[in-house]
């Protein structure tokens, strides 16, 4: 590929080529391979981000499919959407966009100078790389698209994965009244009781699951955060109160589903989509500087697994089996 960027000089001062290592995509619906690509070095279009932590999503697996609605990446590429870092300067920051070709999931990267996040003091790098791209979904999904107020009743569908969990953790800090998690049985749905959660269902049991739902919520529920959709997202339709809103953020337990319009008209139930792109910058700014200064503090915390870049492809594989499990970080 053409350089990029020139950081280094050979003897006499001429400019060499600097490399580094990254996780690169050759081929689209690929696993990618580490291997090394071209430094970005200084460029007009960007701010060089020395990478700490890089958080691996299921956005990023769609991205390097060539599928996403915003277009296939080019290739050869470095993998990875957001990630944690320090500038020449020493200032850490969060960064949830690249300059293509580069990517996250490398040793330094390129980034938009207006897409800077600072990151609060006395949090780790991997936790805070973690609560990027998935704890801004929860937080944002609460506030800025769920409106959640002081004392309402919150249901958390998906609870044990990366973003059911801080939402769990988050609907609380902001005042929710009641919490309840739900998911499939496991010990991880156990310990959101731990994490702020009034009460949990278990989506798999045996029952009907909108009683379940209910009877958790002593009542009914005003905010639904859904990251499963499907039966379950219907179930939950008939467990809420007049006027409640039910956010869509993910679709893990089917992508369709078959909604009664009474179902909906009969309590006046509002259904809003939600993507972690749309806030405005400055929402999202504000925002993950109060989820890191709660994680710092440790009102939040996040179940995580440290993967070396040289495991990039085993990581890769395992989050396109969404197999569930602590959320993986790439550490370069």
């Amino acid at each position: 590929m053409r350089p990029h960027g020139w950081r280094l000089r050979d003897r006499t001062g001429n400019p060499t080529l600097c490399v580094m290592r990254a996780a690169v995509l050759h081929e689209h619906g690929a696993t990618p391979r580490v291997g090394e690509f071209d430094d970005p070095g200084d460029a007009p279009d960007g701010v060089c981000v020395q990478v700490a932590a890089a958080g691996l999503h299921h956005l990023d697996l769609h991205k390097a499919s060539g599928t996403f609605y915003m277009g296939p990446p080019p290739l050869p590429s470095v993998v990875g959407t957001d990630g944690v870092g320090r500038l020449d300067d020493g200032r850490r920051v969060y960064f949830d966009g690249t300059v293509a070709p580069y990517g996250s999931m490398c040793e330094r990267t390129l980034v938009p100078r207006d897409a800077l996040l600072d990151v609060a003091d006395g949090v780790d790098d991997a936790v805070a790389a973690a609560l990027g791209n998935t704890g801004l979904a929860a937080w944002l999904a609460l506030t800025w698209r769920g409106g959640l107020q002081a004392g309402e009743t919150v249901l958390v569908l998906g609870a044990t994965g990366a973003v059911g969990s801080v939402a769990v953790q988050a609907a609380k800090l902001l005042g929710a009244g009641r919490v309840v998690a739900a998911d499939r049985a496991d010990e991880r749905l156990g310990r959101a009781l731990e994490r702020g959660a009034d009460a949990v269902v278990e989506i798999d049991a045996a029952g009907d699951l909108a009683e379940a739902i209910r009877d958790a919520a002593d009542g009914g529920v005003d905010l639904t955060i859904d990251t499963l959709w499907g039966a379950p997202a219907v179930a939950a339709m008939q467990a809420v109160n007049r006027y409640a809103r039910h956010v869509e953020i993910g679709n893990m337990a089917g992508a369709e589903l078959t909604l009664p319009a009474p179902m909906i008209r009969s309590v006046s139930l509002d259904i809003r989509g939600f993507s972690v792109a749309h806030p405005p910058l400055d929402l999202k700014r504000d925002a993950y500087l109060e989820l890191t200064q709660h994680a710092g503090r440790g009102d939040i915390a996040v179940d995580l697994e440290r993967v070396p870049l040289a495991h990039v492809a085993t990581a890769w594989e395992r989050q396109r089996q969404a197999a569930g499990g602590p959320k993986q970080v790439l550490i370069p």
